[in-house]
């Protein structure tokens, strides 16, 4: 990655996420900004060790679930258990609803040991899968959740970056 300022809008949301005792040493150097619309969202993935040892997002706009999932064995560890769990619904372990406004943290057992994502959805039923439920404001048991566009601002620190300055013209 190559060093660049952070817009002065972006600056206060960093400032104030890398103040949280998770970060630790690190400060945070990097923002993502996405928008989803209904409908969208991103497969599931490990952010790696790039990342590492916390990803932060802002939930902006929508609501939105974020899935986890048990990851595939490795291939040196192959059986007929991880043949038949590399359908993605049977390794389905949990989602955290992610409400308007909201600061998720990823970090841990969670961080290293599942991948997550977001479904393809418009909307969003609120199961007894949804390990945060008791957490939540807006939802209950059995509600259903019409999503909307939402923007995340996904907040983290980058350990290795590249100062490269270019000089286009004079």
């Amino acid at each position: 990655m190559v060093l660049e300022k952070l817009p002065r809008w972006l600056e206060k949301y960093t400032t104030q996420v890398g103040s949280l005792p998770v970060f630790n040493t690190v400060t945070p150097n990097h923002v993502l900004v996405n928008e989803y619309e209904p409908g969208q969202g991103i497969m599931p993935h490990e952010d790696g060790p790039l990342f590492y040892p916390v990803v932060s997002t802002i939930n902006l706009g929508s609501h939105t679930f974020l899935d986890f999932y048990h990851p595939l064995k490795k291939a040196s560890e192959k059986t007929e258990e991880n043949a038949s769990s590399s359908m993605l619904n049977e390794r389905y372990f949990m989602s955290l609803l992610l409400e308007p406004r909201s600061l998720f943290l990823l970090t841990g057992d969670l961080y290293h040991n599942y991948l997550h994502g977001i479904a393809e959805r418009t909307y969003d039923v609120v199961t007894d899968k949804v390990a945060n439920l008791d957490a939540c404001n807006n939802a209950t048991l059995g509600d259903i959740l019409q999503r909307n566009t939402r923007i995340s601002l996904t907040i983290r620190n980058v350990p290795k970056i590249l100062k490269f300055k270019i000089n286009l013209g004079r």
